[in-house]
This record gives structure tokens, C-alpha cells and sequence, in this order.
């Protein structure tokens, strides 16, 4: 394997993973985060405000993990986080959800739509909005690609449940071609690498840290990133119901809404501290590239009403079923619990705030 290939989080995550087949599965169902016995609450419950003593939650949030363990601000959680299992992939936190080893993550708005057609009763319970893409299409070495019409014909790595899926077709829609007119290769995300490395795809869609370790090493034989106007626009926490129904771990993560964004905050107003802390530390990037990947990135802004979010993740959902993923449309309200609308919104300075109707 190439050098640089695999950074540390990736090792952790693949450890993760691998707990959670065979037997791993059984020992992680038994000690995770299955939600006990006690009381339960409905789907229209007010969710309790007060945290009861001894509450535990696992959250796959490797980056407000970072920001509060670099802030000091973890020690003043309301509850005890059992592990912060790094599951970042959305089929990855899907099947952590059922083996019930993580009761929050972050993913984008794609993956509660595979949840929702496969089964899975799981609700966003926080939004953040962007409106800047955040992946660029990389080409394998020595590809002759350079702009989107060269697309065309060319094997693409696709990603169904995750936001690099939603990216691509959303490309594919504004070029006007069908599925006819490519080749999906079906892979997760963490393959997508291998794959251009091996010339298996000719492209695939890298977000940050990943693509500029991958253009700094194979920059050099020809390698580069296109840039596509399709906006992966939601940042989401979301947790699976049967977590939700217990009132205990329903006020932990309603708790811990506002430490993820205000986190996200303070990494936008610490910037040197925040690629330290992350790109150089735990991501292992140069100081230099951290700077050009913090300064690509958007303001972070929390929606006040969901509105605007629920009908960009319906759209999302007509996109996926036309071109044959997930199934039927469906309402795409039924994946977002309104219960924690504004909670995110309410914990940070007003100019971080979206107001919509």
C-alpha cells in the first residue's frame, strides 16, 4: 500500500468496524447502548431537560471529540460518553446503529435515507446548513479528465448511501446524463482511494483532509481535482428512535446538541488551534494545507427552522429514487425529529444563526 494512504483515524475505524461482525457484534450489542427497560418516551414527548445521573452515550463525532478534548469543555458534559467510536461512513454508522453500539453520530443527509429504506427507524435531531461544496471530483494518475463534460463514459465511484452518492448524481443531473452514460462503481468511501490509486475509477469525490493527502502524493503523475457545483448541504447529528424513546440518552444528546455546535464555532474563531488540533495532530497534514482546507470552508450556520433542510433532503430523496436507489420517495419529514428544532440554533451567537420561514 502506498505510503500516506491510511491515516491514523482510518486504522481506528477499521477496528471499529471490525468489532461490530460476528462475535464482536454480540459483545458490543451487550454492553452498547441498547436502551433499557424503564420508561419510554413517545414520539411526541417533550424531551426532558434535566440529564439523570449515570447516563451514557457512545458518539461517533470524532471531530467535536477534538474540539472539546482540545477546549477543555469535555469534562463539562452532563453525562458520560462511554467511547467515541470513530464511524464516520454512513452504511458504517447504519450498522453501528442496529448493533447498537453508537446512539449519536454526524453524517450527511443522505445516509437516514438509506436508514429509512432499509428499515431503520433512526431521526436527525440537529442541522447545520452549507452552501459551498465540500468535494471535489479527483481524477486517477494520469487520467486525461479536466472538466465535468469529460465525464462522460467514465467509471465513477459511487457511494449510494453517503454524501460523496449524493454529489455525483447531483452532477450527473445538472450535466444532463443518465445512468447509461457512466459507470457507477459502487464502493464505500474509504475504498474510493484505492480505487484511484489502482486506476480501477477514473474519478471519485474526495472532501478534506483526504484529497489533498491524495494530491500531494499523486499530484505529481497527473492527478487532480475537478470541481463540481453540487452542494452536499447538510451536516447532521441523528440518532436511532429506539435511543430517542428513552428519556435518559433523549436529554444526554439533547444536551449535547449545543456542546457539537458550539464547538464548530469555536473551531471557525480559533483557526490556528483548530488545525493544530486536527489537521496536524490527528489528521497528519502539513500546518500549510490545514490553513488552505480551513479557509475553503464556510461559516458554519445553524438553521433556526428546518424547513429549508427537510425540503433540500426531499429533493435528495427524488434524486436517489430516479436513479434507482432506496426504493419509493417517501416524506422526508419522517426522518427529522422537530422535537430538537432550534436547540443547535439557540447555543450559538446570533450571526451563526439562520432565520427562516
Amino acid at each position: 500500500m502506498p505510503a500516506g494512504t491510511l491515516s491514523p483515524p482510518t486504522v481506528r475505524r477499521r477496528a471499529v468496524l471490525a468489532a461490530l461482525t460476528g462475535a464482536g457484534m454480540i459483545v458490543l450489542a451487550a454492553c452498547g447502548s441498547d436502551a433499557g427497560a424503564g420508561p419510554r418516551l413517545t414520539a411526541d414527548a417533550a424531551i426532558p431537560d434535566t440529564v439523570p445521573a449515570g447516563t451514557s452515550l457512545s458518539i461517533a463525532v470524532h471531530t467535536t471529540e477534538i474540539q472539546l478534548k482540545t477546549t477543555g469543555k469535555i469534562s463539562e458534559l452532563p453525562f458520560t460518553v462511554s467511547e467515541w467510536p470513530t464511524v464516520a461512513a454512513g452504511p458504517d454508522v447504519i450498522q453501528a446503529f442496529r448493533a447498537n453500539a453508537v446512539d449519536v453520530a454526524t453524517n450527511a443527509g443522505i445516509p437516514p435515507i438509506q436508514a429509512h429504506a432499509t428499515g431503520l427507524d433512526a431521526k436527525i435531531v440537529a442541522v447545520q446548513l452549507k452552501t459551498t461544496p465540500t468535494f471535489k471530483l479527483a481524477t486517477a494518475p494520469g487520467s486525461a479528465i479536466t472538466e465535468l463534460s469529460d465525464l462522460r463514459g467514465k467509471k465513477i465511484a459511487f457511494a449510494a448511501g453517503q454524501a460523496q452518492g449524493v454529489v455525483v448524481l447531483r452532477t450527473l443531473q445538472e450535466l444532463g446524463l443518465e445512468k447509461k452514460d457512466v459507470q457507477l462503481i459502487e464502493l464505500n468511501s474509504p475504498q474510493f482511494l484505492t480505487a484511484l490509486q489502482s486506476r480501477q475509477v477514473d474519478v471519485a469525490p474526495l472532501g478534506e483532509p483526504t484529497l489533498t493527502k491524495y494530491l500531494n502524493q499523486y499530484g505529481k503523475d497527473g492527478a487532480r481535482a475537478v470541481v463540481t457545483p453540487a452542494v452536499d448541504a447538510l451536516t447532521i447529528l441523528w440518532a436511532p428512535a429506539r435511543v430517542l424513546a428513552d428519556p435518559a440518552k433523549a436529554a444526554a444528546i439533547k444536551a449535547f446538541i449545543p456542546y457539537w455546535a458550539r464547538a464548530q464555532v469555536w473551531a471557525w474563531e480559533n483557526k490556528d488551534k483548530w488545525i493544530d488540533a486536527y489537521y496536524v495532530k490527528d489528521q497528519q497534514v502539513s500546518a500549510a494545507d490545514g490553513r488552505r482546507i480551513v479557509e475553503s470552508n464556510a461559516k458554519p450556520s445553524f438553521p433556526t427552522s428546518w424547513d429549508a433542510a427537510i425540503k433540500w433532503e426531499q429533493d435528495t430523496i427524488e434524486v436517489v429514487s430516479k436513479w434507482g436507489y432506496f426504493g419509493k420517495s417517501f416524506n422526508a419529514a419522517d426522518v427529522f425529529d422537530r422535537r430538537f428544532e432550534g436547540v443547535a440554533a439557540a447555543a450559538v451567537p446570533a450571526d451563526y444563526r439562520i432565520a427562516q420561514s
